[in-house]
């Protein structure tokens, strides 16, 4: 099991590798696949909803069947890391769809992002009319690829 080592019991565990894979199960369905009755996995439920473990639900989309088939890493350099900067940066960030993931990172730069767009002509403007106006970027450095070998729900939570 995936969540051995967060400290739950193997129902909480449970509940959330079958929700990871199956977040539209029914809490009968849910109960049956765990081994417990009802009530009890619907308060488990409910309790790991509260404690903020599950964030929410929502449907997984096909990017390259929506014409997103285009990914590029992006290295971010910034000129100032202070941490009114950081959170200038973070905020901008988070308000741009075509950034998937955003990474602070301890390395020779400071946030490694994960861009989706169409292609590389819409990428290249992408790439010169927002994420070079994002707050304190000094440089970028970008790499495309080729192929996603393996891209894993549980990341997506957000």
């Amino acid at each position: 099991m995936i969540f051995e080592q967060s400290g739950l019991d193997r129902f909480d565990a449970a509940i959330l590798e079958v929700l990871a894979e199956d977040g539209r199960i029914s809490v009968t369905d849910l109960a049956g696949r765990i081994g417990l009755s009802k009530s009890p996995t619907q308060a488990r439920l409910r309790r790991l909803e509260s404690s903020g473990m599950i964030l929410g639900y929502r449907a997984m989309l096909d990017p390259i069947k929506l014409g997103l088939d285009h990914v590029a890493f992006v290295e971010v350099k910034l000129t100032d890391t202070k941490e009114a900067a950081l959170r200038a940066f973070n905020v901008a960030v988070a308000k741009v769809p075509e950034i998937e993931q955003a990474h602070m990172i301890a390395s020779n730069f400071d946030y490694l992002l994960k861009i989706r767009t169409r292609d590389m002509a819409s990428y290249r403007a992408f790439l010169g009319d927002t994420i070079s106006s994002l707050p304190h970027v000094a440089s970028t450095s970008t790499f495309v690829a080729m192929e996603a070998v393996k891209e894993t729900v549980l990341a997506d939570v957000s």
